[in-house]
């Protein structure tokens, strides 16, 4: 689907469900909430974002527990879900996203490779999905917020 399309089809179904949200971005930067930004009236839908891109800002601004991340990492299922969880709460709305991923070139491990992204949202319950791309880094960040994207979408249209 077209992003433009998709953005709009986003923007109204929250407009029409009045639902507030909120992202919570590390590997995408910001670039989700630039995203949903970019629809005129956003401000009735969009409350705000932190760009958490190192694990002390997880932890001190989203209540990412530091065992979380000791355990399973900052790029894993577990932390995009407490991610999200920590922004809906931080920011007080209705459903919460994140994304904590790795968009290269460097960062990889030979079990977390260039391109992995979790994609965590916090609604009336939590979820995570995993997703792989192929790409440099821009093209991996531009995928991941589409990702992302996509699950609200899917969510909201339940």
């Amino acid at each position: 689907m077209d992003k433009k399309i998709m953005l709009e089809k986003i923007a109204n179904l929250l407009k029409e469900k009045k639902i507030w949200i909120a992202t919570a971005e590390s590997c995408t930067g910001g670039l989700i909430g630039h995203m949903l930004t970019n629809i005129p009236g956003s401000s009735e839908y969009y409350k705000g974002g932190v760009v958490a891109y190192s694990n002390e800002i997880k932890i001190k601004v989203l209540g990412v527990k530091e065992e979380t991340l000791k355990k399973y990492g900052a790029v894993s299922e577990q932390t995009a879900k407490e991610m999200a969880i920590g922004i809906k709460n931080l920011m007080d709305v209705d459903i919460g996203i994140s994304t904590t991923g790795i968009a290269g070139p460097g960062g990889a491990t030979p079990t977390k490779p260039v391109g992995l992204v979790y994609v965590g949202l916090a609604g009336e319950e939590v979820e995570a999905r995993k997703f792989l791309f192929s790409g440099n880094r821009l093209q991996n960040k531009e995928n991941f917020a589409k990702s992302a994207l996509n699950m609200l979408l899917e969510y909201l249209e339940r």
